[in-house]
């Protein structure tokens, strides 16, 4: 039986440890295991029946007090066909190069794609029923009260719902549609190979170069992304104007009025609320990545960064290879700082072999935490190459997997939280790491490299996915218009970064086509402004804690507990904030200039 095994990692230097690997048999023992066939049947069997008894009839199981009995079910069918999708998506990030893993894959998605289908009617009846039905009904069945939340979330969606059989039409086409361009994208860019000073790169390799000390290696690093980017730049201009025009036509049928209106409705946040971050961050450039490039130019002696050099360790900062072990400590020791019980979930992640950190040909670049399902556990992916960025990045992905071991307890259908909160833990679990390393800083220089190094990734959090924001608004806004050139993307993207990242720093030719790389564009539109949702509000909350007398973690516990059963004003009540209010976002953003200020005081 073919057992996932995974390819061999890249050969560590000599001494360094063996760099943790998942272990994905909590879910399925191998692509062939024989309990994957027994799922999928059970799956379709339950499906069926699922619809036969409950088609044409919730209107009237809410009278009969069955409705909360019908949605117990619906949940738990979603769970098992949960547990199916998870495995295949994590075994296929294990290793997209193996055409048997792809293939998988593939299969996977579509045979509950087309189970699915056949509950697709149940969230669009349930919706027809009226206010006076659903409320009387779980007036009385404290089963249905249970789904309360989801139910009043799910009616949301109602304004923007098709007709049944059109909706099945578009879940089903989705494997053949934007499901199969996110695959194309997926394994374009995982095959991608970059030639550097005679050695064959993978992305995250070639990209890991642009931290390199050595400017002349970070130059040629940034030459082959720009020639590989470009080589490529073709097919993915296509990927993105086919996923671009095949979101319009959805929001198009389904009456959304902005390009980023399903995301803002998916998030349950308001567009008003995303449109007064957006603002304030735009209006924070000077104060912030402006003065900060700036500068670190006068640090590194140039008259202005490349754009090679932003991601410059600085000088005097440390190059030592950060090994695993420390890595962990560093999270684990931050995360009991504040709460053992937070440490207590993060170290089962070490423990159980729930993350995969080692650098592998075929393994997806860059970085998750996947709640599965609730009746199993999340995996998270990193790929580790001892920088003290990759630390950071650490922290932020078990901060993402404390989060979905909380929330699992509300279940499958309440436990999935909003990208806008969901970024709160994952950025939280940063910043607690970040102050506990600043705390035991041993000098000013080392304070100041700490300092900085957190100034950029908050940079890179808020600025740069703003930026990001803005340039997909632009491209989405453009494509309605028509298919944009490759050329034409590169414009756009070459003036928003541009405005974003100031005068002392020079997009020089080869830049105009990094959009290319950035997956978020491919698989979740508009998602990019959540992180710096999550980053500005956890600087809000870290202040709070900062203050607050007994009694905050609580707090905290119970927000990250609620999953996705409150709206984003309930989960901040009783914090004291509210991200309605513009003095929100300024308080948080004026925690990154702060920083900056600091930084210029030290630089004397």
């Amino acid at each position: 039986m073919h057992d996932t095994a995974l390819p061999s990692p890249v050969a560590l230097p000599e001494g360094q440890e063996r760099l943790p690997e998942w272990n994905l048999a909590d879910l399925y023992g191998g692509i062939d295991a024989p309990e994957i066939d027994r799922d999928i049947a059970e799956g379709a069997k339950r499906a069926n029946a699922f619809q036969a008894r409950w088609r044409g009839r919730l209107e009237e199981a809410a009278g009969d007090n069955t409705l909360g009995e019908a949605i117990a079910e619906f949940e738990s069918i979603e769970d098992l066909l949960g547990r199916l999708v998870s495995y295949a998506g994590l075994a296929y990030a294990g290793d997209t190069a193996d055409p048997r893993i792809a293939k998988f894959y593939g299969d996977i998605q579509a045979s509950v794609t087309e189970i699915s289908s056949r509950l697709l009617f149940f969230a669009l009846e349930l919706n027809r029923i009226d206010d006076a039905t659903i409320d009387g009904a779980m007036e009385r069945d404290p089963r249905l009260a249970h789904y309360r939340p989801w139910i009043v979330d799910l009616r949301q969606d109602k304004p923007y719902q098709l007709e049944e059989r059109v909706e099945e039409l578009f879940h089903e086409k989705s494997v053949t549609g934007h499901g199969a361009w996110n695959r194309l994208f997926d394994e374009t860019m995982t095959a991608l190979r970059f030639e550097v000073d005679g050695e064959t790169l993978a992305l995250e390799e070639a990209l890991n170069l642009l931290q390199d000390p050595d400017r002349e290696k970070r130059r040629k690093a940034s030459e082959s992304l720009s020639g590989v980017f470009a080589a490529n730049g073709r097919t993915f201009s296509l990927i993105t104007n086919t996923l671009a025009k095949d979101k319009e036509i959805s929001d198009r049928w389904r009456g959304f009025a902005d390009v980023a209106d399903s995301r803002h409705l998916a998030n349950r946040v308001e567009r008003e609320v995303v449109d007064a971050l957006a603002a304030a961050v735009a209006d924070s450039y000077g104060s912030i990545s402006h003065r900060y490039y700036a500068l670190k130019a006068r640090w590194l002696g140039l008259d202005r960064l490349e754009f090679f050099d932003r991601n410059a360790p600085l000088p005097g900062a440390s190059r030592r290879t950060i090994p695993w072990r420390e890595a962990q400590d560093t999270v684990l020791s931050a995360y009991r700082g504040f709460s053992p019980e937070m440490e207590e979930i993060a170290r089962q992640f070490f423990d159980r072999r729930w993350i995969d950190a080692a650098i592998r040909p075929g393994k997806a670049p860059g970085a998750f935490s996947h709640p599965t399902v609730p009746s199993a556990h999340p995996y998270v992916l990193v790929n580790y190459l001892g920088k003290p960025r990759d630390v950071m990045t650490l922290a932020h992905e078990l901060g993402h997997g404390v989060h979905q071991v909380l929330a699992g307890t509300q279940g499958p259908l309440m436990s999935q939280t909003p990208l806008t909160l969901a970024e709160t833990a994952s950025v939280f679990g940063e910043m607690l790491t970040f102050r506990s390393l600043l705390a035991q800083a041993r000098d000013d220089a080392e304070r100041r490299t700490l300092l900085a190094s957190k100034v950029e990734d908050m940079i890179n959090t808020v600025i740069r996915q703003i930026a990001f924001y803005l340039f997909e608004r632009e491209v989405h806004l453009e494509r309605r218009r028509g298919e944009l050139t490759v050329d034409r993307i590169g414009e756009i993207w070459r003036d928003v970064q541009g405005r974003s990242l100031g005068p002392a720093v020079h997009l020089g030719p080869g830049y105009e086509v990094w959009w290319s790389y950035v997956p978020h564009f491919i698989h979740s539109p508009f998602y990019v402004y959540a992180y710096a949702f999550g980053d500005c509000l956890v600087n809000s909350l870290y202040a709070v804690y900062q203050n607050a007398e007994a009694g905050f973690q609580e707090k905290y516990f119970a927000m990250l507990r609620a999953g996705g059963t409150k709206h984003h004003t309930e989960l901040l009540a009783p914090f004291g904030l509210n991200a309605a209010d513009p003095a929100f976002w300024a308080q948080g953003l004026a925690v990154i200039s702060g920083f900056i200020d600091e930084l210029e005081r030290m630089d004397g």
